[in-house]
Parts: structure tokens; sequence; C-alpha cells
């Protein structure tokens, strides 16, 4: 079952498409003044942010016919691709933190970063939206891409419940591990990870998180996807308390209490929903190997 060099182009061609069109053309959008600072929503105008959804809109669809017959389960790599160029390209959270000094400022911040995380996600879940709806056209008959189910059960409410909070502890650990950088001050606070750990970090955290809970859950990549919000909204409720945030502001902005809160919501969005998917297609390959090539 291992990927033939014709699926391989495909995958290749989907995600530089969400490259071109997401991650270079419509980098302006987002692009912030300073060449130096962060990728955050608040670059964006609210024409911008329609902009880019309906570009994620058009990305997932034009995706999908472009890695046809396999567009369900290809094309959903085009927009977090191009998301994950502003990701790499972008500033870091320490140099964000430069911009609020205070106390106050800083637990602002953070709470605006929440929101700003459940934005990305909803860039990724146009992109997704897009490739399902260009489907719906034109079906390609057998897939083993996860199948969106919209009949209530409470087995299915259950399952997808305990799948989100299993993706949440693993990735959150595993993020926490691969990120940590030097820790200073008797241990108290960890140093603002480079740009490449990061990308390194939030890929092998949610490919880790997407196999464990396709493998044992038989769940899909989208809560894993998911869940990349849930653990930037409670790492931020965590560990950004009045305290440890007045503790904190006496040392350097690069200083963090987290590894997991010193990284961007848009690089975790991002890198999180490309691991996600990895995660989950190697779980089918292990399963495949493990009842056909193994004996």
């Amino acid at each position: 079952m291992g990927l033939s060099w014709l699926n391989k182009f495909r995958i290749a061609v989907s995600i530089t498409v969400g490259v071109l069109i997401i991650g270079l053309l419509a980098w302006p959008l987002a692009a912030p003044l300073d060449p130096l600072g962060p990728v955050k929503v608040s670059n964006l105008t609210i024409g911008g942010a329609i902009l880019l959804l309906g570009l994620a809109l058009m990305v997932g669809f034009v995706a999908y016919f472009l890695s046809w017959p396999h567009g369900r389960e290809i094309g959903i790599l085009a927009v977090p691709s191009g998301l994950a160029v502003w990701a790499i390209r972008s500033g870091s959270m320490a140099t964000l933190m430069l911009t609020a000094p205070k106390v106050t400022q800083r637990r602002e911040l953070y709470r605006m970063l929440t929101v700003e995380s459940f934005f990305w996600l909803l860039v990724i879940a146009l992109g997704y939206i897009g490739v399902l709806s260009a489907h719906k056209l034109r079906p390609a008959g057998d897939t083993i891409a996860p199948q969106i189910k919209t009949k209530f059960s409470t087995r299915r409410f259950l399952n997808a419940a305990f799948a989100l909070i299993v993706s949440s502890v693993i990735a959150s650990l595993c993020v926490r591990f691969f990120a940590r950088e030097a820790t200073t001050f008797a241990k108290a606070f960890v140093a603002q990870p480079a740009t490449g750990q990061i990308v390194f970090a939030v890929l092998a955290a949610y490919t880790v998180a997407g196999f464990v809970i396709k493998k044992f859950l038989d769940a899909d990549h989208i809560w894993t996807t998911i869940s990349a919000s849930v653990v930037i909204a409670f790492s931020i409720e965590t560990y950004v308390r009045q305290i440890t945030i007045e503790q904190i502001a006496y040392h350097p902005a690069t200083f963090f209490p987290s590894a997991i809160v010193s990284i961007l919501p848009v690089q975790m969005i991002a890198f999180g929903a490309l691991g996600s998917v990895a995660g989950y297609w190697l779980a089918v390959r292990f399963e495949y190997w493990r009842k056909h090539e193994s004996k």
C-alpha cells in the first residue's frame, strides 16, 4: 500500500496550489508591517479576512479536482500548506510579547490569541468544505477518506468527544516535549523555540495524536485538527495566570511559562492540521501492513 509516483505527484500538486495561492499570492493580506513581526488575525482587515476565507474555499475546491480521483484524501492538504508558509515567514511569539510589556496587556493579548486560533481553524475548515463541495459535484467512487456522518448517535458523539480529548492530551504532552528549549530561572520558564523546532514539534506531536486516535479509536483526523485550538485555549487558561504573568514580566520576552504558549496560533493550527492528516494515513498504512505484509 505504498504511495505510487502518481499519488506523490498529486500530493505535490495539491500542496503547491495552497502554497502559491494562499502562502504567496495572499501573503499581503496578513503580512505584518514590521518584517520581523508575527502573523496574527489583527493584521487582516475585515475585507481581507473575508477574502482569505473565500480563497480557502476556492483552493480546497480546485485542489480536489487537481488531485482527482483522490481529491478527498489529498485536496485537504492545500489550505494548511498555504498557512504553513505564513507560519514559517512569521515572526515569533517573543516579538509579539514585546508589544505588551505590562501584565494586563499580556493577559488581554493571550485572550485574543485564544479567539484567533479558532479563526485559523475556520480557514482550514473552509478549505475542507471546498473539497467536500467538489466531491458532491463529481464523486470519485470508492474512497477510504474519513466520511462525514451527519446522523446523530450517542455512540458517535462520545467517540468524537473522546477522540478530541485524547488528541488534545497527546498533542499537548508531545509539543511540550519536542518544543522545549533550555530552561532557566530554577526551571520555571522555557526559552522561545526556533521556528524550525516549532515546525518539527507541532508536526510530530499531531502526527502521533492522529496515529493514535485512528489506530485505537478509529476516529478521523478532523478531531485531531480541532484539538489544536483546544490545546491553545487550555494551555493559556492553565499557564497564563495572573501570578505567572507577574513573575515572568520581569524577565526578557523570550521566556514563557510553557513551550505551548510560545507558539503562535497560526503555527499550531497549520502544522497541527498537516500532522493530523499524516498521522491518520500512517495508521491506515500500518494496519494494512499488519494484515497483509507482516505475515
